[in-house]
Parts: structure tokens; C-alpha cells; sequence
């Protein structure tokens, strides 16, 4: 926990750029039958029924002091997914970075040695170099400040009915892209001193023999 608040108490640094990963499942619904529109007197009226259809995975990759994030959908969470993910991260989004401090959580396809198994040895090496993984406890995945990012885009368009897959896509799409040009940052305001005050029956209790 500590390492992760110590992290977040750093200057952005373009050298080692902080970025907050995560992912969601989502299982989007259809109306089967066309809402009836609010008019006069009459609030939007949708119907209880509706079409499943299917499920996705949402890679949230976000940058909290710069402002930036990046969904990207697919239709699995594979390790070859995740792997992806961290080579585009290092060779498009921070090719300049000397590496990219990484704050994830301890799900089972979230580790270096998934890069071995998608890529040869060289390459996965290659990226692994360029990266510095901070991982969050078990249980405290609320330390993890992707599921921030997340809430928003729960709120703004992963509740809401869609088409298609390719509507959410693209709801998804604008969402990105508007809090991307309005540079939507992340004011983290819990520390470590906090952590001690607040939590701190987490902590061991030391007993000290005075002489």
C-alpha cells in the first residue's frame, strides 16, 4: 500500500511517466422494444425487457497527472491481451519514456511472465525493461486509480442500452476522446501519513520494551 502512495506523491516526470491500469468486463443490453421518448408531463420511459449481447473487456490505461486515458475493447481478457497492451503502451504512447511506472492489480494474467508467453524471449524482455510494476494489495484495488476512471465512463456510457457492440465502441470512443482534449487529470489526495492515521489497525502491533 505504502509503495503505491509513495508513487502517487511523485512530480510527473515525462522520463518515467506514472500510468494506472485496470480492466472491466462488461455485458451490454439491447431494448427489445423502442423507449418511448420524455414528452410534456412524461419522463423517457424504457422497457424492462431486453437483449444481451454478449460480453466484452475493457483495458483502462490512464495517466492521472497528464490528463490521458485509453480504453481499449476486446472481446477476452487472455494474457495475449493484456501483453499487447503493455508493448503498445511502451513502443507508441511513451517511446521516449526511460521507463513506465506500471500501477496494476494482482489478477492472475497481470504479471511479467505473460509477456514471456505471448512474445519470443528477446522481445519480451524488451518490454519488460521498459516497464516498473507497482502492484496494489489483495483486496485494496481501490488504491488502484484506474477504477476512478472507470466509475466515469460507468456512469457516462457503460450503463446506458446500446445497438451493437461497435455503438458501444464508439460511445466509449467519445467519451475518451472528450475528457482527452479537456485533459481531465486525477487530484490524489490520500497518503501514506494518512494511511498510518486512518488505517491503522492494518498495520502490525509492535510492542516496544522501554529499559
Amino acid at each position: 500500500m505504502e509503495d503505491v502512495l509513495d508513487l502517487y506523491e511523485e512530480e510527473d516526470d515525462p522520463r518515467y511517466p506514472t500510468g494506472c491500469f485496470d480492466e472491466k468486463l462488461v455485458a451490454p443490453h439491447a431494448d427489445v422494444r423502442p423507449p418511448q421518448p420524455a414528452a410534456p408531463g412524461h419522463p423517457e420511459r424504457i422497457d424492462d425487457e431486453y437483449e444481451r449481447l454478449g460480453t466484452a473487456n475493457l483495458f483502462f490505461m490512464v495517466e492521472p497527472l497528464a490528463g490521458w486515458r485509453h480504453v481499449e475493447m476486446t472481446e477476452r481478457r487472455t494474457k495475449r491481451d493484456y501483453a499487447e497492451c503493455l508493448r503498445w503502451l511502451v513502443d507508441v504512447v511513451y517511446p521516449h519514456a526511460e521507463y513506465v511506472r506500471i500501477v496494476q492489480d494482482n489478477l492472475n494474467t497481470h504479471t511479467p511472465a505473460a509477456l514471456y508467453e505471448v512474445f519470443p524471449p528477446a522481445e519480451a524482455r524488451r518490454i519488460v525493461q521498459r516497464l516498473d510494476f507497482h502492484f496494489t494489495p489483495k483486496h485494496a484495488s481501490w488504491l488502484n486509480m484506474a477504477e476512478i476512471e472507470i466509475s466515469i465512463f460507468q456512469r457516462a456510457c457503460l450503463s446506458r442500452r446500446v445497438e451493437s457492440m461497435g455503438q458501444l465502441r464508439t460511445r466509449i470512443n467519445e467519451v475518451e476522446l472528450e475528457r482527452n482534449r479537456q485533459r481531465r487529470t486525477i487530484s490524489w489526495q490520500f497518503t501514506t501519513l494518512h494511511a498510518r492515521e486512518k488505517l491503522h489497525h492494518l498495520y502490525p502491533d509492535i510492542k516496544t520494551k522501554v529499559d
